[in-house]
């Protein structure tokens, strides 16, 4: 049963990964099993998209965060430079207050590019009891998922086809673009790095 729930909640994972979290949570399987449970209860996980863009598996409404550092939200937004090369933008929201935590631009961001930005967070900032994501690569990577594990944070994935689970992050990204992006012209990484950052403070 325990199998099955994790399952539900990272729809994107296999039985290795799953068979790890349930180690963490002291339950002496091993990884065999584990795999022929996976099986029998059909958790594999799906190779193609369904038509419609909903959720493979059911899954309870998130509760509303209720105090400062409940609740962060990560998202990526994308942009280019003046030469057309292209540029990603990390946001860090946190959900009870709305206050933006951070505002990190690079060329390319990898989960192990998304850690240091938290522990930049960290610093002067206590870390969330849990951390909304969508299913990206860069949140399902192995990194963050250490990562959060060794900090005590739950990593609280999106339902795929569900913007509404991560709706003000989304309008705060919205904000950015109109008040940021669209008004300024990036003549170098550096250069949107500085009018990023003078944004989220």
């Amino acid at each position: 049963m325990r199998l099955k729930e994790l399952a539900a909640t990272r729809s994107h994972y296999g039985y290795r990964r799953l068979h790890i979290l349930l180690t963490r949570e002291c339950w002496n399987v091993n990884a065999k099993r584990i795999y022929r449970l996976y099986t029998e209860e059909v958790l594999s996980l799906r190779t193609k998209k369904p038509r419609r863009r909903v959720s493979c598996r059911a899954r309870e409404d998130r509760p509303e965060a209720t105090r400062i550092n409940d609740c962060w939200v990560m998202d990526f937004m994308s942009d280019e430079l003046y030469d057309g090369r292209r540029i990603r933008l990390l946001t860090i929201v946190d959900h009870f207050t709305r206050e933006s935590l951070a505002i990190d631009v690079g060329q390319r961001m990898r989960g192990n590019e998304v850690v240091p930005v938290l522990e930049r967070v960290a610093c002067h900032r206590k870390l969330p009891q849990s951390l909304r994501v969508d299913n990206g690569p860069e949140f399902r990577s192995k990194v963050l998922d250490q990562w959060a594990y060794s900090n005590g944070v739950m990593l609280d994935f999106s339902r795929p086809g569900k913007p509404t689970d991560k709706a003000f992050i989304e309008s705060f990204n919205g904000s950015v673009r109109a008040e940021c992006l669209n008004e300024n012209w990036f003549l170098s990484l550096d250069d949107a790095k500085q009018k990023d950052r003078s944004l989220a403070s």
